[in-house]
């Protein structure tokens, strides 16, 4: 709105004009705009029984405990196993879901529950649905990324885990860790 005039008489018998601003043209100076509020949680969906303890010291404890919580799935999942100090199991999170042969990941995803569990260290894993747990090209790659990023963060990759299809009871998986590339 445009300021308006008006003319005031005083208590002389003057008349003088004055321009009035209303509070409409004064709101729309004052440019305002709002910042939203944010409650970050962690939300606990249940749990998995590991005999022993829940320490994980070799990658074959920790590929049975995330092929017992991937299940029978079609696609590629990512995962993510965060460690206390004294590589205990504090928590497993699906990081990203993709679909019959690949899986987008980045580093901000993964360390997001590790960062809010206050994790020591990392354990990755996805599945091969083919049932091949050799690592592509992409799956050496990701690794590498991944490996970066937590040593910027202060939280390091102890191992990534490729999980296939093993004959009979066995359980197939690659280990980066245990074969020396990481």
């Amino acid at each position: 709105m445009k300021n308006m005039t008006y003319v005031k008489v005083g208590a002389d018998g003057k008349a003088a004009t004055v321009p009035v601003i209303e509070e409409a043209t004064v709101a729309e100076k004052v440019k305002r705009s709002r910042v939203p509020l944010y409650r970050v949680v962690l939300d606990r969906t249940g749990s998995i029984v590991k005999e022993g303890t829940a320490v994980v010291t070799q990658a074959r404890e920790a590929a049975r405990l995330f092929r017992e919580f991937l299940g029978d799935v079609p696609e590629e999942h990512f995962l993510l196993m965060v460690l206390d100090a004294r590589r205990r199991a504090i928590g497993i999170n699906e990081v990203s879901v993709g679909t019959l042969s690949a899986s987008l990941v980045h580093p901000r995803e993964v360390f997001r529950a590790a960062i809010l569990l206050n994790g020591a260290a990392i354990i990755v894993a996805h599945n091969h649905p083919s049932g091949d747990p050799t690592p592509s090209a992409e799956d050496r790659e990701a690794t590498r990324r991944i490996q970066r990023a937590g040593e910027l963060l202060g939280i390091p990759m102890a191992d990534h885990i490729i999980i296939g299809e093993g004959e009979g009871a066995g359980l197939a998986f690659f280990s980066f860790r245990e074969s020396g590339l990481l």
